[in-house]
């Protein structure tokens, strides 16, 4: 779509800047501290799909773009580019996660058993309102638990395998310094297997859950069940120069894996994150489940999901058409007025056409 810069105007410009920002007020670090501790669920959905773990960033981005989120994560992931990189951290094992909440769907009695964890899937939605008339909303006391789970749970997708129960055939292990990474490759398609976890992986939550949803209502080829949910937090190792693995502190994750009940056994699809994000990762699930043999333009199809589902190209392209379009949609108004135009002038008769109109005159009687 062509369209011409926007000329001219700049102290207009600079001021529509300025009355955007002031409706913002003042940003200071209490406040950016403040949207830390109020919205930790929002920072973590902006951390994974900005594709970088800062609380801190993420909570200034939010402030600094009144909630955005568009424009948040588009802020987060320029300042993302401008930073080094030090270092590939060593690869994180399911097994090995420090995890405050695991569920499965699809079975009762799992390995480790179920860990609830921090949710609202059992709670009345019911609005505070008594907090508008002077009443602040004090959260009750959490019971710790008469025998705690253990820290670290099994991998259920393992155990599943050790039963003969997953039909994907196993994947080649890649070298961690050998892993694409997408935010310095362009996507091509058919998409390597790193590409399409990392375009899940940042995808933007809203878009997934819409095509996710399409998908779980019968517009995929494959119904999912949760085989395993788990909000947790990941260890980041990191080799040193000289050869020794230290822990350069913890990142919160989600991951999700969904199955589909096949002939062969159970179907797998995968998704993980950073930050805790559940209806990302169940919805990104869903669609890696799907994706294998959909029919192209469907919406599950692989280059459909991960074209569609990237938020900073997607509200990029939706934004450029705010700007200046003058040129372009002129051209097209000029070619209406000139097709309109030929058709208001009256063709003239041709030769033939006057002749047969002379002679059905001639042939009328007299008055």
């Amino acid at each position: 779509m062509a369209y011409v810069a926007t000329r001219g105007g700049e102290s207009a410009i600079v001021q529509s800047e300025r009355l955007y920002r002031a409706g913002l007020g003042a940003i200071d670090a209490d406040r950016v501290a403040e949207v830390g501790s109020a919205l930790p669920w929002l920072v973590d959905r902006v951390m994974g799909e900005a594709s970088l773990y800062e609380p801190e960033s993420a909570a200034l981005a939010l402030a600094q773009t009144g909630g955005d989120l568009y424009e948040t994560v588009l802020l987060l992931r320029a300042w993302r580019t401008t930073q080094p990189r030090l270092a590939i951290a060593e690869p994180v094992l399911q097994e090995n996660l420090f995890t405050h909440r695991r569920i499965s769907a699809a079975f009762k009695d799992i390995p480790g058993g179920q860990i609830l964890g921090p949710t609202l899937d059992y709670s009345h939605r019911i609005l505070a309102t008594s907090v508008l008339e002077g009443n602040p909303f004090m959260p009750e006391p959490v019971a710790p638990a008469d025998e705690p789970a253990p820290a670290r749970q099994p991998s259920l997708a393992a155990w599943q395998k050790a039963q003969g129960l997953v039909a994907d055939p196993p994947r080649e292990e890649v070298a961690p310094k050998d892993i694409p990474d997408l935010t310095r490759e362009a996507l091509l398609f058919p998409a390597p297997r790193a590409h399409v976890l990392q375009s899940l992986a940042r995808a933007d939550t809203g878009g997934v859950l819409t095509l996710g949803y399409s998908a779980m209502r019968g517009y995929g080829n494959a119904h999912p069940t949760v085989n395993e949910l788990r909000l947790a937090e990941a260890e980041v190792c990191v080799r040193h120069p000289r050869g020794t693995v230290f822990s350069a502190g913890r990142v919160k994750v989600s991951q999700a894996e969904v199955a589909a009940k096949e002939a062969e056994g159970i179907r797998l699809g995968f998704a993980a994150t950073l930050g805790w994000n559940e209806i990302k990762v169940i919805s990104a699930a869903t669609l890696d489940l799907n994706a294998p043999g959909a029919a192209k333009g469907s919406p599950v199809e692989e280059e459909f999901v991960l074209y569609h589902t990237e938020p900073v190209e997607a509200s990029g392209f939706c934004i450029h058409f705010k700007l200046p379009h003058y040129v372009t949609f002129q051209s097209s108004l000029d070619a209406i007025r000139n097709a309109k135009t030929k058709d208001a002038v009256p063709a003239k008769p041709t030769p033939t056409a006057a002749k047969t109109k002379t002679r059905e005159l001639e042939k009328e009687p007299a008055e």
